[in-house]
């Protein structure tokens, strides 16, 4: 199956937009912080499923999607960072986490099937 038709693949895209669009209000004093980090956590989110993806041995894959799940988590921490610190609002915390909510649970589940394929 390609990358693309992935839906847990889809929606971290979703989210890499949507962290583009509320990065873009925060403080210019956190370019190359926070910004910068929730960017480069997001993107690596789909970034990596699609490498895992095109791996030839399942072992990769499931690593490739352990470290988009690592990815994950980082941006939900630093969206709670961004929200304590009032550069964001309690509703754009909300929009991203359940974003990133679903998204762990999409990336669990995939990486369970991959493991109960391997069994087989």
């Amino acid at each position: 199956m390609d990358f693309r038709d992935l839906d847990v693949w889809n929606l971290s895209m979703d989210l890499v937009e949507d962290v583009y669009k509320v990065t873009k209000a925060l403080p210019k004093s956190e370019m190359f912080g926070l910004i910068d980090q929730m960017r480069r956590a997001s993107i690596s989110i789909p970034s990596n499923i699609a490498e895992g993806n095109g791996r030839q041995h399942s072992r990769e894959y499931i690593n490739f999607l352990y470290i988009a799940l690592g990815s994950l988590l980082e941006l939900i921490t630093q969206t709670e960072l961004a929200r304590r610190l009032d550069y964001i609002s309690s509703e754009q915390s909300l929009l991203i986490t359940e974003k990133c909510t679903t998204i762990n649970k999409m990336l669990r589940a995939l990486i369970r099937a991959i493991k109960k394929d391997r069994v087989r």
